[in-house]
């Protein structure tokens, strides 16, 4: 019967395309990279820009370690609107740019970024040298890598646009099927794969019962609740959460919230993923099989996958060359 399954989980990790081996100077480069971003951008300028990204940033998450899942948020919501060009940090007064839109009005740690580039610009040889979206990068990186999560590999080089609108922001939605969500993901360059494993950041932070009242208490609008959810995760989450109360935080990952691991895929298993985004993941072959590998291996490959995905999400959209600009200050254009 052992064997029985060792074999079965051996074919299962086939299909899903596990790898433990594959190194990242395969995929990158040594140094120069695709789409013109390199390992070594800053070495004749700015040398320190990792050194000082990652004290600023340690600085601010080792105290507030909730920022950590705020500031990936971040980054991938900058990467899906107009690509990773830091517009996502634009403000406006008239309240028009991407900040402003109602799934961004959440997001948060913007200081941040703000203090990491600051110090970068009091760095001889750092002033006007480092994109406000490289900085948010590495950002998110090491906000992860504070509270123990993967690390992963960020090319540099990223220049910052200059242009934010609310009206452009159409993120990935936590009410959409996986359908919907393949062809967000793909849009983007990025595959099913990477849909399931960047899903998977879910494993930390925090939602509200406003974007999950519907689901628990009027799915259809008879006082039901989704049946793709398990019914007495249902009840406990109605005790939190009450039909009216928009405000009340709610764990994305019940009983692991605070540390990054493959906890996730249990849970969405499990039938308790928080939105319509996590329970259809069991809905795809390809992105359930991930789930049930992860699940019956304890999350063996999820940081190196997850670290490979965020590799990808980084070359999005970018500008590099002549194009956009190096802000010399994150909020607003030159």
């Amino acid at each position: 019967m052992a064997l029985k399954n060792l074999l079965a989980l051996v074919v299962l990790l086939a299909f899903v395309g596990v790898s433990v081996a594959k190194p990242y100077g395969n995929q990158l480069g040594n140094p120069r990279v695709k789409g013109d971003l390199d390992l070594d951008y800053y070495r004749s300028t700015c040398p320190q820009v990792e050194s000082i990204v990652r004290r600023v940033t340690f600085q601010y998450v080792s105290r507030r370690p909730t920022l950590a899942a705020a500031l990936l948020r971040m980054h991938f919501h900058d990467c899906f609107v107009r690509g990773c060009d830091g517009s996502i940090l634009l403000k406006s007064p008239n309240k028009d740019a991407e900040r402003d839109a109602v799934p961004n009005l959440s997001v948060r740690g913007y200081e941040v970024v703000d203090a990491a580039k600051a110090a970068l610009e009091r760095t001889w040889g750092c002033r006007g040298v480092v994109s406000c979206a490289d900085i948010l990068a590495l950002v998110a990186r090491e906000a992860v890598a504070v509270i123990g999560g993967p690390w992963w590999p960020v090319p540099l080089g990223r220049r910052d646009g200059r242009i934010s609108k609310l009206s452009e922001v159409n993120l990935p939605s936590p009410f959409s099927d996986v359908k919907t969500l393949k062809k967000n993901f793909l849009d983007k360059g990025l595959n099913s794969k990477d849909l399931v494993v960047l899903s998977g950041a879910h494993t930390i932070g925090v939602s509200s019962c406003g974007l999950i009242n519907n689901r628990i208490h009027n799915f259809t609008g008879k006082g039901d609740f989704d049946p793709a959810m398990n019914p007495s995760y249902v009840r406990t989450l109605k005790k939190r959460c009450k039909p009216t109360d928009v405000k009340t935080p709610v764990d994305m990952d019940p009983g692991s919230a605070r540390k990054f691991d493959s906890h996730y895929y249990n849970i969405v298993a499990q039938k308790k993923g928080l939105f319509t985004s996590d329970a259809t993941l069991l809905d795809d072959l390809d992105t359930n099989l991930y789930i049930q590998a992860q699940v019956l291996t304890r999350g063996a490959d999820f940081a190196r996958d997850f670290s490979d995905s965020m590799v990808k999400l980084g070359f999005v959209e970018i500008l590099t060359g002549k194009k956009g600009e190096v802000r010399r200050r994150c909020a607003f254009v030159n």
